[in-house]
Order: C-alpha cells, then sequence, then structure tokens
C-alpha cells in the first residue's frame, strides 16, 4: 500500500487529503527528512520543526498564486517535498540537484531566494505591495525563525509594514521555548477567537462608536491591551501596526489550520507567534538541536584539524597571553569555533545575534577603548556590515581583527554562502591589511600577526581541512608585506594567494615553474614580485576569489605602474555565481587545480 506521501505531488494533492491524515503525513515526512539528510548533509532540527507549520501553510493558502518567504531557507525542506520535489531529495546540495535552500529558478513555489537571513520580513513586504498595486488578492506570508528575527533588517522592515495596509502575515516560528508556558489549550482557544472575523468585526465596529467619545474610547483601547498583554507577549507588534495572534503550539495542527484560515481573511498586517521544537519527532536531535542544525554526509568527518578548530585554539592560547582580547561572533559560536572560549572566557566573549553590523562596530567601540577585538565571522557575512567596516573601522584605523571563515568556495552550501569576493572587498579599503594563508600552521601565525598590529586586519581562510600542516603551539608572527618563496622554476612563475598554494606547487613540477606564497593579499610583496617580473616570461597569478578586483588584479596593477610589460594570466573564480556541489568538483570546474594551470601556460606559449 503507498504512502500518503507518495500521493503528494504538489500542494493541490495535500488539499484534497482529510485534516485526520495531516499527522500521519508529517511523521512520513519526518522519516524523510532524517534518511535523506543523513545521506546528503544538510539541516535536520530546524526541518523537523516546522513540519507541521508547512503542512498548515500549504493546506490553507493557495499556492503558489500566494507567496511564501522562508527565512532563512534551510527550514525550507518540508516545503521543498510538497512542491513536487520528493523524489529529488536524495540531490539535496549535490552538484546538478536541489539547493539547501529556496531558488527561485529551481521551482515556481520558491518564490524569493535566501540563505542569508532577516530578509523575509522585506521581501514579503514588498510582494504584497506589489500585490496591492496590482489589485491582486493575492496573501504574501513571511516565516522568520526567532533567532533571525534579532537583526535590524527584521525590525525595519516590521516598523515599514505597520505603517502599510498591505496583505502581510509574519509567523514567527519561536523554538527557543522561551514562552512555552503561555502554551496550552488557553492560549489556543484566544488564538482562534483573536485571529476570528467575530472578533475582528466587533472590534471594528466598536471603534468607530468609542472613536466618538475620545475618553471612552482610550479606556476601551488600554482595556483590550491589558487583556490581550495578560495572556500574549505581543505588546511591541501592537504597537507597530500588526494585528498579533499567540503564540500557539506550531505542532497542533487543527490550531493552526484555523489559525491560519482565518488569518487569510483578515486584511492589513497581522504577525503570528508560534511555539515549536526543534528537532521534533526525532530524539536524538530534540536533545542535540545544535548538532543536528546541520549535518555532513554520513562517513565524511575530517581526519585533521579544519581551519576553524585551529582558529579556536589559537583564540584561546591568545586569550591567556593577553587580558585584553574580547571575542565578538554575530550568532556563529559553533560555526566559528568559539565553544571552547565561549566556556573558558565567558566575560570577554560577545554573541550579538544575527547582527552583523552591530558586531562590527561594537568591536569599533571596544577597539577605541584600548582593548583588542577579534571579529569572528563567515566572509560571506561580512558583506552585510561593509559600511560600518570602512566608516567605524577602517577610516579610523582601529585595530579590530576579522577572522574571516569560509574564504572561498564552500561546496554544498552553493552561491549564497560562498566567500568568492571578500579579497576583492576587502583589498580596495585604505588601512586594512588583508592576509591569506596557505596551511594550518601559516593561519595560526597570520591571527598572531593580526592582533599585533594596531589597525584593522582580515585573515581569511577556507571551510573545511587545509593540507594537514603540523601547527606550533607557540605565538610567532610574520613579518608584514613578505611573501615567501616556495619553489625556484624557469620561465613562469606563479604567485599563489591562501589555498592556491598547493595547487600551484602541484602544477610547478610538470612545467617547472617558479612558486611563491604570496601570503599577503594586501600589502603586496612588491620586491618579489619585481624579481620575478625581472626573470620570467610569464606571471600567472590563482586565488580562489573572483577575478574582478581581486589579488591578482593587484599583482597586474603594481606591473602597470611600474612599465612592466611581462605578460601576467589572472586566475580565480569567474563572473557568475558558481552553484552548489563538490568542492573539488568546483574548483576544476573554474579551472583553479594543476591541470588549470598546466593548459594555461600550454596556450600561452603556443600562442
Amino acid at each position: 500500500m503507498d504512502s500518503l506521501l507518495d500521493q503528494i505531488n504538489s500542494p493541490e494533492d495535500l488539499r484534497k487529503l482529510d485534516k485526520s491524515q495531516l499527522p500521519i503525513l508529517a511523521e512520513e515526512i519526518r522519516a524523510l527528512i532524517v534518511d535523506s539528510v543523513q545521506q546528503t548533509g544538510g539541516h535536520i532540527s530546524s526541518n523537523l520543526g516546522v513540519t507541521e507549520l508547512t503542512l498548515a501553510l500549504h493546506y490553507v493558502y493557495n499556492t503558489p498564486d500566494d507567496r511564501f518567504v522562508w527565512d532563512v531557507g534551510h527550514q525550507s525542506y518540508v516545503h521543498k517535498i510538497l512542491t513536487g520535489r520528493r523524489d529529488r531529495m536524495n540531490t539535496m546540495r549535490q552538484a546538478g540537484g536541489l539547493s539547501g535552500f529556496p531558488k527561485r529558478s529551481e521551482s515556481p513555489y520558491d518564490t524569493f531566494g535566501v540563505g542569508h537571513s532577516s530578509t523575509s520580513i522585506s521581501a514579503a513586504l514588498g510582494m504584497a505591495v506589489a500585490s496591492q498595486a496590482s489589485g491582486s488578492d493575492r496573501r504574501a506570508v513571511a516565516i522568520i525563525g526567532d533567532g533571525a528575527i534579532t537583526a535590524g533588517q527584521a525590525y525595519e522592515a516590521l516598523a515599514h509594514a505597520g505603517d502599510l495596509d498591505a496583505n502581510l502575515l509574519v509567523i514567527l516560528n519561536d523554538n527557543e521555548m522561551s514562552i512555552s508556558k503561555n502554551v496550552g489549550g488557553m492560549s489556543n482557544y484566544l488564538a482562534r477567537i483573536l485571529s476570528g472575523s467575530v472578533y475582528a468585526s466587533a472590534r471594528e465596529g466598536s471603534k468607530k462608536v468609542l472613536e466618538k467619545l475620545p475618553p471612552a474610547w482610550e479606556i476601551a483601547r488600554r482595556a483590550e491591551e491589558h487583556v490581550k498583554g495578560m495572556v500574549v507577549p505581543g505588546t511591541l507588534f501592537e504597537e507597530m501596526g500588526f494585528n498579533y495572534i499567540g503564540p500557539i503550539d506550531g505542532h497542533d495542527l487543527d490550531t493552526l489550520i484555523q489559525t491560519l484560515s482565518n488569518l487569510r481573511q483578515r486584511k492589513g498586517p497581522q504577525f503570528l507567534h508560534i511555539v515549536t521544537k526543534k528537532g521534533k519527532g526525532f530524539e536524538p536531535a530534540e536533545q542535540q538541536p545544535g548538532k543536528y542544525h546541520g549535518v555532513s554526509p554520513a562517513g565524511s568527518k575530517p581526519v585533521t584539524p579544519t581551519y576553524t578548530q585551529v582558529f579556536g585554539q589559537w583564540l584561546c592560547d591568545m586569550a591567556v597571553e593577553s587580558e585584553d582580547l574580547m571575542a565578538i561572533t554575530p550568532a556563529m559560536c559553533d560555526g566559528s569555533g568559539l565553544n571552547a572560549f565561549s566556556e573558558q572566557f565567558p566575560e570577554r566573549y560577545f554573541d550579538v545575534g544575527i547582527a552583523e553590523q552591530h558586531s562590527v562596530t561594537l568591536a569599533a567601540g571596544i577597539a577605541c577603548e584600548g582593548k583588542k577585538p577579534v571579529v569572528a565571522i563567515y566572509s560571506t557575512f561580512l558583506q552585510r556590515a561593509y559600511d560600518q567596516l570602512i566608516h567605524d573601522v577602517a577610516l579610523q584605523n582601529l585595530p579590530v581583527l576579522f577572522a574571516l571563515d569560509r574564504g572561498g568556495l564552500v561546496g554544498a552550501d552553493g552561491a549564497t554562502h560562498a566567500g568568492s569576493f571578500d579579497l576583492s572587498y576587502l583589498r580596495c579599503i585604505p588601512n586594512m591589511i588583508v592576509m591569506a594563508p596557505a596551511n594550518e600552521n601559516e593561519c595560526r601565525q597570520m591571527l598572531t600577526t593580526g592582533y599585533y598590529h594596531n589597525g584593522p586586519v582580515a585573515v581569511r581562510y577556507p571551510r573545511g581541512t587545509g593540507i594537514g600542516a603540523q601547527v606550533e603551539t607557540g605565538l610567532n608572527r610574520l613579518e608584514i608585506g613578505k611573501a615567501q618563496l616556495k619553489r625556484e622554476g624557469s620561465k613562469v612563475a606563479i604567485l599563489a594567494f591562501g589555498s592556491m598554494v598547493q595547487v600551484a606547487l602541484d602544477a610547478a613540477e610538470s612545467i617547472d615553474a617558479t612558486v611563491v606564497n604570496m601570503r599577503f593579499v594586501k600589502p603586496l610583496d612588491q620586491s618579489i614580485i619585481e624579481k620575478i617580473a625581472e626573470s620570467h616570461d610569464l606571471i600567472i597569478t590563482i586565488e580562489e576569489n573572483v577575478i574582478i578586483g581581486g589579488a591578482g588584479s593587484g599583482v597586474a596593477e603594481y606591473l602597470l605602474s611600474i612599465g612592466d610589460k611581462t605578460p601576467i594570466s589572472i586566475m580565480g573564480l569567474p563572473d557568475k555565481f558558481i552553484d552548489h556541489g563538490e568542492h573539488k568538483q568546483q574548483l576544476s570546474d573554474c579551472g583553479l587545480n594543476a591541470a588549470g594551470i598546466i593548459d594555461t601556460v600550454n596556450k600561452h606559449f603556443t600562442a
């Protein structure tokens, strides 16, 4: 006998089911997610937590005409399963397979591409405003997590939405259980009443009568706020102009469906607060939701320390050496390697939530008072704080060290999380020093160098493991702006940056090339560039960053400035976004491997 899930190829099929069948379907979906994600890697806890919510949304709303925007996209797996992609879940995050996030080119049900957090309310509001301008009754729904709503953009969007009468529903998925005591029969009952048309009509009718009697209206308004405030924590959202409903049990399908059905009929901005449990239905994820937030494919555990772990150990060692060190992260404690530091030095650890802009300016303020802030942040997330990086840190030449994780391509996480642009957007900023390590030990040395420099520094390192270099225990520094000659050859010189040094060495044996580990993207080692230009017929630069404006561009700019005409070929990421897939294959597709270097050399000398 076929399962219920086998019968669901679209939300239309879902809506044909009786409500009593939905709990069975929810369990079948959970089983599929656990099985598929453990094979492909991806996010388990967050998706198990939104299973009933996703079912209720597609059961009530007319998708894809009605618009759902998921924030962030790692809670969209159930949505993908229900919208015709069930049979492709085993391709998740693999080359040519499903993206781990909503992607407009993948499905008409994916209305907005996401990967970074806190954009959903802005995007859904834009959709609602456009629908209203077109005379459409289409509804827009933003589903945002309690972590994502900590970002400033979410509040900017909420404040604007409250001033408009667009038909927008914001659903806050609260999975920290901080208000779980309010969730139960009474709260669910009140949600059904407050979201219904009878209450809405009575409220509006009373308002029209009482507004003619200002003192009476003010008393009534305050009385309503008092009654609602006793049972719901929605005063903030009411003040912003939303009709607040909740909190309700996000796993109670009957309450979800009835409440959503009521809210779909309501005009203007609505706010629904639900409480869910991360990892719901899968005991290991329920017990350790953080561990199962993002999992690697089965059998993919690294055997050598990752760059993230190297940074985490360095941070603890440096904190012992320097009492002035303070560490900041925008909600990426585990991902950036700060767990041990947060436990050993809690008074010097600051997790600011998903607030990248604030994290950078906070560091600037700390630096103004003589302390030494270290901002641990992913390359792709620092993009969100670019103005603060320029205006608050670099312009004032403040000693802030940026430990820039996930530099370069990131494999299965794809374009939304790739650190493809940092060397370009950093090297154009005055006062910045930018370093890229060739191995794990050099990463430690660069972090120490950057920490003691009296100005802004970024140490940019890749995701995962390096070449397996032995990591020292000391805190040794490098000479700023000094490259390292790794191999002497003839005719061809390869100036390699960061993760591409080993690739260059692999190619050099076949073509007898000189290889330089440049180490510094800014300042460049100009003396070694001049020496190389004098003694070689071709210079190749190679980096795991976009070619446009990157490290190779810096080398070419310098050669041009001194009037040197040595041919130069710049290798890097092409001018396009690189889809998800296996990291090694991504590099190969971009020509960033030994074969790509050899091909570049052959083309030059046979042209």
